[in-house]
């Protein structure tokens, strides 16, 4: 089975920079071109059986957009919905350093020793992951490409599983909104391709050098964060 993990298109929240987690925000504008986008290249691309997806909203637009004008299945599956942020969310990443002690630097730096106030811990958002993609595993045939559109969140878990990496270095995988990311289990076979997206402003990577250093971006408004989670990074 060849899973194709899909981070949904850029929510409305993602676009200014509010941690969403277990909020249900659509798309924006962004994101419903990167979703098409996606579609193109997933259509021409692979042969896909299924799509498993994100209960949440900004997960199951990104399917529809993506797969519009095919008869391949959506089945919703709860366990592949974004981490929550707990008291973090609603607030923008602004808002989180503000707090004292900037506590999103820490969690940027280790997000497994430094969770946000009454958020879900990484061990068993990675416990639901793995249980979604064993019963995902178990319909299908080892040839079978089946979509997952999930979150930022989500995949950085599961890729931290498969690379055998503590959740301390989730936030060091970049996964964009729209991007496609490939898994053979236990094999990763590519991470964040992008190709297919329409231009746009593009962030370079979180920069957590520094106690207390201001992150880095050739845009300072399009800032790559963790997630929002679906903070999906705060992004």
């Amino acid at each position: 089975m060849r899973l194709l993990l899909v981070r949904h298109g850029e929510s409305e929240w993602n676009r200014v920079r509010r941690f969403q987690g277990a909020n249900d925000v659509g798309l924006s504008d962004v994101g419903r071109a990167q979703a098409e986008a996606l579609g193109c290249a997933v259509k021409r691309g692979y042969r896909v059986a299924v799509a498993y997806v994100s209960p949440m909203r900004r997960a199951l637009e990104t399917a529809e957009l993506a797969l519009a004008g095919t008869t391949i299945p959506r089945v919703p599956l709860p366990d592949l919905r974004e981490l929550s942020l707990g008291e973090w969310e609603g607030r923008t990443v602004d808002e989180v350093r503000a707090l004292e002690g900037d506590p999103y630097h820490a969690w940027v730096r280790a997000p497994l020793d430094c969770p946000p106030p009454g958020g879900e811990a990484l061990p068993e958002v990675c416990a639901r992951v793995r249980r979604a993609i064993d019963r995902i595993g178990a319909r299908h045939r080892h040839d079978d490409d089946v979509l997952v559109v999930a979150h930022g969140g989500v995949i950085s878990v599961y890729l931290c599983h498969l690379l055998g990496v503590s959740f301390n270095a989730l936030w060091r995988l970049r996964i964009d909104n729209g991007s496609l990311t490939i898994a053979k289990p236990p094999r990763l076979v590519c991470v964040n391709d992008t190709a297919h997206l329409p231009p746009s402003p593009r962030s370079m990577w979180f920069d957590t050098s520094g106690v207390g250093d201001a992150p880095r971006s050739e845009n300072p408004t399009s800032l790559w964060a963790p997630p929002t989670p679906d903070g999906d990074l705060a992004s």
